[in-house]
């Protein structure tokens, strides 16, 4: 067939089909388990997220219930105990009836939360702590109940059916085997709370799920925690958001701490190599809807600029929070600058508003629709001011560099004056350079990328040098140390000390070897 000639099919006719309704239900297989339990929590410290997430749902909802006042407080008890390996989370919330507890616990997805304001809406989030642990333990009670309900997951039980190729159960079947239900009449525990309890806990990395100190450093980050009341931007940050969000924080204990867990903001900003910086602006963020209302509110907390936030600090980088809770990490953003290194740079976040902008399963980014490229493209302008000041900043260190390295060059060249012991021509060439030097450093202050007060303090700094130079020179003809000396021999002198000032790479050290000569020549 020839190159430039066309194949053309005969169109088939197009058979009419005859649909039927499906036989009966779906079958759900059992490995749906294992999806949501160990496979979509990748990170084991993802679990404390899934479970103060709820805990801050039940907690809210007391709130408005009237169970808690103003006055009390919204609480969080964690135990951490490695001899037993257990984790124990327990929150004052509304507690859960037997009969919801049942039907919420025992439910897969189809969450009632979803449609309200509370943060979780899957219905899955229970299920993070069934790959990490031998036994999975929920336990409630509702005031006035004289008993605790209570759900057990025996999770090596589940592994090893999930693991077995010859059982053929569904997901109902697999529920039935491996958890159980009961009531416990116990005055042990309080009479409202809901805790869940992680016995048997996997060893994973650095053991991470049982070290206090790590558990605390991931909820500082990513839970509804308060500011650190030491931290002075703190209460701004709180009224800023008031007008759009309450932040509703609760109280985290680990291990009957004193303290509750704190954001991990402070005043100071560690940079790293024994390096600091401080906030000096906090900057409002308003980010309004694609149909009118407000999409999100932030803020950005400014500083110094003075060079990159260390990749493990957990401020580092423009942050999400949807109902108070962080999605992703520092990066989720970083696509929005032109340099992404810049995000390193920034201490920012952005509180979602818009129900329409939606976590995803895992809590790492948001579902991709128009709402997320509406807030993208709302930050946008915000990334690039902060490159900008980055930009700024990085150039005004490199100009002030430039000119403390020229304003040592010439001091250095000052004490050789003050020295003497150099010819006249020798002792012009030192100050002709100077005025060079001090030319250079009057057009590093002029430049534009420099502030005025910066400019002041270094237009004050050049006319002490210049006055000190020429103080100098006036004074030299009476303060030469080898004055005493015949003509002819001093003239030789200064000769040799013009020669080791020429052929030395160091001036100072050469100025260190003069002075020795001169104390020897007018012993």
């Amino acid at each position: 067939m020839s190159a430039n000639k066309l194949l053309i099919l005969d169109k088939q006719p197009t058979l009419p089909i005859e649909w039927e309704s499906h036989a009966g239900p779906a079958v759900i297989g059992k490995d749906i388990l294992e999806l949501f339990s160990g496979s979509m929590y990748i990170d084991p410290m993802s679990i404390f997220r899934e479970y103060i997430q709820n805990a801050a749902d039940s907690i809210d909802e007391a709130c408005r219930n009237g169970m808690l006042g103003p006055k009390d407080r919204s609480r969080v008890e964690i135990k951490l105990t490695p001899l037993t390996r257990t984790v124990t989370i327990r929150d004052n919330g509304t507690g859960l009836p037997h009969n919801e507890f049942v039907e919420r616990l025992i439910a897969i997805g189809g969450s009632k939360k979803k449609g309200t304001e509370a943060r979780g809406f899957r219905g899955i989030g229970r299920l993070a702590g069934l790959g990490y642990c031998q036994e999975l333990i929920f336990r409630s009670r509702v005031k006035g109940s004289s008993r605790v309900s209570e759900l057990r997951w025996d999770c090596r039980q589940l592994r090893a059916l999930l693991r077995d190729a010859t059982f053929q159960g569904d997901l109902a079947a697999i529920i039935n085997q491996t958890s159980k239900i009961g009531r416990v009449k116990s005055d042990n525990f309080p009479e409202r709370f809901f805790e869940v309890e992680l016995c048997g806990v996997v060893r994973h990395g650095n053991d991470q799920l049982l070290n206090s100190n790590a558990v605390e450093a991931y909820l500082a980050e990513v839970a509804p925690v308060p500011f650190a009341p030491e931290f002075r931007f703190g209460s701004m940050i709180v009224d800023l958001l008031r007008t759009h969000l309450l932040l509703n924080d609760i109280e985290i204990y680990i291990n009957d701490s004193e303290h509750p867990v704190y954001r991990p903001h402070r005043n100071n900003l560690p940079l790293g190599e024994s390096k600091s910086d401080s906030f000096t602006e906090l900057q409002p963020i308003h980010i309004p809807a694609v149909d009118g209302g407000v999409a999100a509110a932030g803020w950005i907390l400014h500083h110094g600029y003075i060079g990159s936030l260390p990749q493990s600090a957990p401020i580092r980088g423009l942050r999400t929070r949807s109902g108070n809770m962080q999605i992703g990490a520092g990066d989720i953003l970083q696509g929005l600058y032109s340099e992404p290194r810049f995000n390193g740079w920034t201490v920012a976040e952005v509180h979602v508003l818009d129900k329409r902008l939606v976590p995803n399963g895992r809590r790492d980014h948001f579902e991709q629709n128009v709402h997320l490229r509406n807030l993208e493209n709302y930050l946008s302008p915000y990334a690039r001011e902060i490159s900008s000041r980055c930009r700024t900043n990085s150039a005004k260190r490199k100009l002030m560099r430039d000119f403390n390295r020229n304003r040592g060059l010439i001091d250095e060249l000052i004490e050789i004056l003050e020295q003497g012991g150099l010819n006249r021509s020798d002792r012009a060439g030192i100050a002709n350079k100077i005025q060079q030097t001090l030319d250079l450093m009057e057009r590093i202050t002029n430049r534009n990328t420099l502030d005025n007060q910066t400019k002041l303090e270094l237009t004050s700094t050049l006319v002490s040098l210049r006055n000190s130079l020429t103080e100098i020179i006036d004074t030299l003809p009476t303060n030469n140390p080898l004055a005493h000396f015949p003509a002819g021999k001093r003239r030789a002198y200064e000769k040799i000390i013009g020669l080791i000032y020429e052929c030395s790479s160091n001036q100072m050290v050469a100025k260190t070897l003069v002075d020795k000569v001169i104390a020897k020549l007018t012993e």
